[in-house]
């Protein structure tokens, strides 16, 4: 039994992430459970990279991925559950970001989406393996 529930998402894969979030939200159903939906953005503002970019860059990425993760919840749950839904949009590393976002929200099922490795995930470990991982709350993954 879940009473609280984060979903992970990826505002760059629509289509897939809206299975992630559609099979979240029956976890939620099902055990009466509030939902949160992060976002996480890579942080370039610390890299040398970051230095190229305008000093209000960071704000800006963060509201327009703010209107489009609110679009995905929107598009794909409904206006009635997108109105009782937290939206979270942070940056920095994925999975680091999402196991912190659990812990602070007491969250006690993590959802997150798989998809097909690539030679890098391999390597390094995609994020879903990690957030498996290091999770102190079950995580379900969606294969999308």
């Amino acid at each position: 039994m879940s009473n609280s529930i984060l979903v992970a998402v990826d505002i760059n894969r629509p289509v897939q992430e809206a299975l992630v979030l559609k099979a979240a939200a029956k976890l939620a159903a099902v055990d009466g459970a509030s939902l949160d939906v992060i976002t996480v953005l890579p942080d370039y503002g610390s890299s040398f990279v970051g230095s190229f970019f305008e000093p209000d860059f960071h704000d800006k990425a963060v509201n327009a991925a703010q209107d489009a993760l609110k679009a995905l919840v929107s598009e794909t749950l409904g206006a009635a559950t997108d109105a009782e839904v937290r939206h979270l949009v942070t940056s920095g590393k994925a999975y680091e970001k999402i196991l912190d976002a659990a812990e602070k929200a007491g969250s006690d099922l993590i959802v997150i989406g798989a998809h097909d490795p690539d030679l890098h995930d391999f390597l390094l470990g995609p994020n879903a393996a990690r957030v498996v991982r290091h999770a102190k709350a079950s995580v379900y993954v969606v294969r999308s």
